[in-house]
């Protein structure tokens, strides 16, 4: 099996003339040139694993294709686009698709914080080989040869994914899941901090305008002499600035 690795969390399976590709989302690039395509997995409803446009183009090239993925990922495709041949999964769903097998684990998406609702999410494994646990830490009940791990997001704490690894014991693993791990990220994180000030308190943003804070290095100072009781000034700090 051949496996490459797109942008972020989706993936391209190549057997024989078969291919498979997992969770196509708006941070992948255009998905409108890969042809032989028998189905297309979406483990989870949020738009950087399901995004209509992306499906869009790769039904264009490849007609007819199955989409399997969990009741809510199915709901919503079903009424965005009607004409899609859908599958829903949950755990411990076994499909055959061509040259491929198709074992699904799990049901639920990692906990991102308390105030959001989880949705449903369904790890996968392909031939029983590759594993891809989409945004969880659901633990197959089978050796893996191959894990393709999240490496970060929300919902990430790198000591958790260490205990994912130890825990399932793959032979070999390979990053995926790691779009925010770039401006785009960086872009996600200040769009959060923007939705935390405004919950928090309205006033907070006439006074603070949430953009790509910078670190500023200050020059460096000597010391002086301290005043009766006090600590010397330190020779130089970092100040974060919201410029």
């Amino acid at each position: 099996m051949l496996i490459t690795k797109f942008e972020h969390a989706c993936l391209v399976l190549a057997e024989g003339q078969d291919k498979i590709i997992v969770d196509p989302g708006f941070y992948t690039r255009p998905m409108d040139a890969v042809s032989g395509v028998r189905a297309v997995v979406i483990t989870h409803v949020h738009d950087d694993h399901c995004y209509e446009e992306q499906l869009d183009r790769i039904v264009a090239v490849n007609p007819g294709l199955k989409v399997y993925a969990p009741a809510e990922v199915c709901a919503r495709l079903s009424a965005s686009r009607p004409n899609l041949d859908l599958t829903v999964v949950m755990h411990g769903d076994f499909y055959p698709e061509g040259e491929f097998t198709l074992e699904f684990f799990g049901d639920l998406h990692a906990e991102i914080h308390r105030s959001i609702p989880l949705v449903q999410n369904c790890g996968v494994l392909v031939n029983g080989k590759l594993y891809y646990p989409g945004d969880s830490y659901t633990q197959p009940d089978c050796k893996v040869e191959l894990l393709a791990c999240p490496a970060s997001a929300p919902w990430l704490k790198i000591g958790d994914v260490m205990d994912f690894i130890a825990a399932v014991k793959p032979a070999r693993s390979f990053a995926t899941h790691n779009a925010l791990l770039s401006e785009v990220g960086h872009t996600l994180i200040i769009q959060e901090f923007s939705w935390l000030l405004n919950r928090a308190a309205e006033s907070l943003i006439t006074f603070c305008r949430v953009r790509a804070p910078r670190f500023r290095q200050l020059p460096q100072r000597s010391l002086k002499e301290p005043e009766s009781g006090r600590s010397p000034e330190p020779t130089f700090f970092s100040q974060l600035c919201c410029a």
